[in-house]
């Protein structure tokens, strides 16, 4: 290593920071963070610096800088971007043995300020030695996106309890274990999601109880796994999905997303088929309280929303009836993924102002939707499982008044890299999903909005077909997709 990694205490010690510019007020933000005495030193000051001078939260000499300046100081920072006074800086604290850092001038530095990522008390320091700051950077931006927000407040609650845990269990090794158990489980999980409060009532039972018997009590964690893309996976809904024990998952869910689950939770499919039902809701439900009550940490996982023709609020009431601790994970329902993927604004100031999320599925759903309700020249309906029903969709919507030549677009297998966008109209609905041989999960969105529907991949794929086919068929069917 060229540079040892070292986190110092600088509360209440006095630092030199040499500059009064805007290259000096990004480490003065660093070193307030740190509680550090700082006495800045320069001629002027940016704006930044002048208030917290005005409000006494610094020290200013407004003058230019003198060797003496340094004396009694633990570190001194030299941020003037001017080279012979950084240099003169540099040589005036190592006269003295203070360590010195030339912001950007790694020559006539002691140590190097890393990229910082500050979940306080949580803090991790990223360094290149200097050379490729840039990536540093970069690095660090990685990382803020992986981590909580909270996970300070979660560092400072466990500290919190460590002398409680201390004096229950004696044994190291048994602590260790209690902590990576607390750490990976709903207790931590309810820290980071805010409900402190309820978080220390179950750790004051967790800590009073034997908390390594066998029936212990589980945990659900309802997840949505968004339309396909694992992209668009939210980092709760990863960080659930790396704690489980056991994932309980639909036919949705891709291999993709799959990979993402803990390499050794087990894995129950409960996928659902227009027609064909592997396991019913009952049979998913008990499922999901049986693998809970072995103590085990389950993760119900959705494609898209889980509250979005998810059916998500009745396993959640099933669980909280059992006694079970259940989260919901939210996650990007189909429409808005799917949309955005397609290139359809959902809604658009000169076309709708409104937009409807619709079941399409047979059945009472279907007959006693107010369909005179779903008819608005301003309004997107997007409809949901309702590729079966393509043609009393559009049969009913044309019958209530909708224009049987509003814009249509079918889309299949939405975010993912076989997605299809098949625009159309109205009228045509069931002869496009025969005409292109529509089966995989899609949505049906009904508006002028779809007009905007992105059909390069449909163009993709009509060109590569037109290579190995020469049939008038299939030329007179890109020809009618593409009007």
């Amino acid at each position: 290593m060229d540079h040892f990694p070292i986190f110092l205490s600088l509360k209440g010690q006095k630092v030199v920071l040499v500059g009064g510019g805007d290259l000096a007020a990004r480490k003065l933000r660093l070193l307030r963070k740190a509680d550090a005495a700082v006495t800045v030193i320069a001629p002027s000051l940016c704006t930044e610096i002048e208030e917290l001078v005005a409000q006494a939260e610094v020290v200013h000499l407004g003058r230019k800088f003198l060797n003496e300046d340094v004396t009694g100081a633990s570190l001194v920072f030299a941020a003037t971007d001017i080279e012979e006074i950084d240099a003169a800086v540099a040589k005036a604290a190592r006269a003295l043995g203070i360590k010195v850092n030339a912001v950007d001038r790694p020559e006539l530095s002691d140590f190097i300020m890393p990229a910082i990522v500050d979940r306080s008390p949580i803090v991790i320091g990223i360094s290149s030695g200097g050379s490729a700051p840039i990536l540093a950077r970069n690095l660090r931006e990685k990382i803020e996106g992986m981590l909580p927000p909270a996970l300070g407040r979660l560092a400072s609650f466990a500290d919190s309890f460590r002398g409680a845990v201390k004096g229950t269990i004696s044994n190291g090794n048994d602590r260790r274990k209690f902590w990576e158990n607390f750490f990976d489980g709903p207790i931590a999980e309810s820290v980071l999601s805010g409900r402190e409060v309820s978080a220390r009532e179950s750790m004051l039972g967790l800590i009073n109880r034997n908390w390594k018997q066998e029936n212990a009590e589980g945990h659900v964690a309802i997840v949505g796994a968004g339309p396909g893309d694992p992209d668009l996976l939210t980092f709760r809904a990863m960080r659930f999905m790396q704690q489980a024990d056991v994932v309980v998952y639909d036919r949705l869910i891709s291999d993709e997303i799959l990979d993402y689950v803990r390499r050794d939770a087990d894995r129950i499919y409960v996928g659902k088929e227009p027609g064909h039902h592997s396991h019913t809701q009952d049979e998913i439900n008990n499922i999901l309280v049986r693998e809970a009550r072995k103590g085990l940490r389950v993760v119900r996982l959705k494609g898209g929303d889980p509250f979005v023709f998810g059916r998500g609020g009745e396993e959640m009431d099933v669980l909280q009836s059992a006694g079970i601790e259940v989260d919901v994970v939210p996650g990007i329902t189909a429409a808005v993924g799917c949309a955005a993927a397609s290139g359809i604004p959902l809604t658009h100031r000169e076309h709708a102002s409104m937009v409807t999320f619709v079941t399409g599925q047979t059945g009472d759903d279907m007959t006693a939707a107010d369909w005179s309700s779903l008819i608005n020249s301003r309004q997107t309906l997007v409809f949901y499982m309702g590729l079966k029903n393509a043609g009393q969709i559009s049969d009913r919507l044309i019958k209530h008044g909708q224009d049987p030549k509003t814009p249509i677009a079918i889309i299949e297998n939405g975010t993912r890299i076989d997605q299809r966008v098949l625009p159309g109209q109205l009228f045509d609905a069931a002869e496009m999903v025969k005409r292109h041989q529509v089966t995989g999960p899609s949505l049906i969105v009904i508006g002028s909005v779809a007009a905007y529907a992105d059909t390069s991949d449909l163009q993709q794929i009509t060109t590569a077909a037109m290579e190995n086919t020469n049939t008038a068929s299939f030329l007179n069917e890109v020809a009618v997709a593409a009007q």
